[in-house]
């Protein structure tokens, strides 16, 4: 809740500047937004401080619906098959844009077929942490030669099969060349408490999940997965500066709406989201949480998911995870 109260405060200009609106115009009724995970979690947060500063930009409610489930397949099939009317709005992860398609067996849509994208609304990235009392690593390196030498390889923690903690996790043994054993959770709070009892070795899980332990010392940050440092935390080397190249990786998730919605809506929403993203106050909020917010335009959105299907397949591959 107080990340939800101080992102709305750095809003608070975004919210009070009045909607133009002329009648007729999208939108001119409540509007939806399917969330395909639980309530509370990081993405859910996020979502409903976009969802504030939309409503006195474009003159409308948003509401929020949570659709958790099969890895976030049943909120996104909601989406999918919901009216392309432009007021049934989904948030999709680059799990279920490129991901899933390799991890599951058959899926209930068609990313490609069923869904427009609007754009990319955040970058989560992913932070190899270990726990400051029970494993010695200062550095990836470090941690490196510790999973080398200790008896049967290291053991990282996940929210889930298939999501990105695990991918992360799974293709950082394979580059190093040591044997790492998944252990699936319902998420980072279960994780944490895991690794701080000294039970778990590692997560190498979303950023936005461990600030808080990693601020207070409980957890080191070894590694992030993005392109370059984190603004907040410029002491914590990239994968590439810590020895592994060629390691980017990011949860980015945004916002998309069933096929064949009105073009003059995903036009409006995509102007309304680059408006909330040129507040400067808004992003340093959302960095400060381990969250990048950004901004992308449909076509953007497109052709990441296509430059990272090499990446995640090799992920998924190496994994060896397959779910029905």
């Amino acid at each position: 809740m107080t990340t939800r109260r101080t992102l709305l405060a750095a809003g608070a200009g975004l919210l009070a500047a009045p909607a133009v609106q002329a009648q007729g115009e999208w939108p001119n009724r409540t509007v939806r937004i399917i969330v395909p995970w639980p309530p509370g979690g990081s993405t859910d947060v996020l979502v409903r401080i976009y969802a504030e500063l939309l409503q006195p930009i474009l003159g409308q409610t948003f509401i929020i619906e949570n659709r958790p489930g099969a890895g976030g397949n049943i909120g996104i099939d909601a989406t999918a098959k919901a009216a392309p009317d432009g007021y049934t709005i989904g948030i999709a992860s680059v799990g279920h844009l490129v991901i899933n398609s390799f991890l599951y067996s058959r899926l209930p849509y068609d990313p490609a077929r069923d869904l427009v994208p609007v754009g990319i609304a955040w970058d989560l990235p992913n932070v190899v942490v270990v726990s400051s009392q029970h494993n010695p690593s200062r550095s990836l390196a470090d941690f490196t030669a510790w999973c080398r030498a200790k008896r049967g390889g290291f053991s990282y923690g996940s929210p889930g099969v298939g999501t990105t903690g695990h991918l992360t996790g799974a293709l950082f043994a394979n580059r190093i060349g040591v044997e790492g054993t998944h252990v699936p959770f319902r998420g980072a709070a279960q994780i944490i408490p895991a690794m701080l009892s000294g039970d778990l070795d590692s997560a190498l899980d979303n950023l936005a999940s461990y600030v808080p332990v990693i601020t207070e010392g409980r957890m080191r940050a070894l590694a992030v997965t993005s392109a370059t440092r984190w603004p907040t935390m410029q002491d914590v080397p990239t994968m590439a500066e810590a020895g592994v190249p060629n390691f980017v990786v990011s949860s980015w998730q945004g916002f998309v709406f069933p096929a064949n919605s009105p073009r003059a809506a995903i036009e409006r929403l995509s102007g309304a989201l680059r408006r909330i993203v040129s507040d400067q106050a808004v992003k340093d909020r959302f960095l400060r949480v381990g969250a990048e917010a950004v901004w992308s335009s449909p076509e953007d959105m497109l052709a990441r998911a296509q430059r990272e299907r090499p990446l995640w397949q090799e992920a998924v591959r190496v994994s060896g995870a397959r779910l029905e």
